[in-house]
């Protein structure tokens, strides 16, 4: 099994914390993980994107040209990376972000209102976490509890307070993403 994914969205948007979590998880399943961040020099309002590579066999590079799940929360990143997913591959993306939706038809199309899921749950820090929930659904590459222990490596030991309600936010997640279109 080799799971290839992008993470794609403006900076402060918990893209790389996203990616992060997703390589942790693996780590605690025993996978071998690559983590590979990309941003511009901006700390919020940049681009950002993270490489995260999940297998049961050795990696041998973390540097890719396509990928099997693009996760995209803005239009910048869906027009980068839409043509960088393989097909037969899937293309997750924020309705709030995107102002013209993908087009291909040889991939999978999974929408999430993550950030209007985040709003009602009163705190936009979790969006992230509703946006991994989707991914989770559609491709359970890692488990929930592994998350969680995901989630304690990740977020400083002043803010594991803060794992239930992100577990709560990845299961919300789970149930609201939506499938647009399948490949053909």
């Amino acid at each position: 099994m080799v799971q290839e994914i992008v993470i794609a969205g403006f900076g402060g948007q918990g893209v790389l914390s996203m990616g992060m979590i997703l390589a942790y998880s693996g780590l605690v399943e025993g996978k071998e993980v690559s983590w590979f961040p990309a941003y511009g020099p901006e700390q919020r309002g940049g681009t950002a994107n993270v490489t995260v590579i999940l297998s049961d066999e050795t990696i041998s590079s973390p540097v890719l040209n396509s990928y099997d799940v693009a996760i995209v929360l803005n239009q910048p990143s869906l027009d980068k990376f839409e043509k960088m997913v393989k097909p037969g591959g899937s293309i997750i993306y924020d309705t709030d972000g995107i102002q013209n939706p993908p087009t291909r038809k040889d991939i999978n199309v999974y929408k999430i209102d993550a950030l209007e899921e985040a709003m009602k749950m009163d705190n936009a820090r979790v969006f992230n976490m509703i946006v991994l929930g989707g991914l989770l659904k559609i491709s359970p590459m890692v488990k929930l509890e592994n998350v969680v222990k995901g989630l304690e490596n990740v977020l400083p030991e002043r803010h594991h307070k803060l794992i239930p309600m992100n577990e709560k936010a990845v299961q919300r997640g789970m149930e609201i993403i939506e499938q647009t279109s399948k490949a053909v």
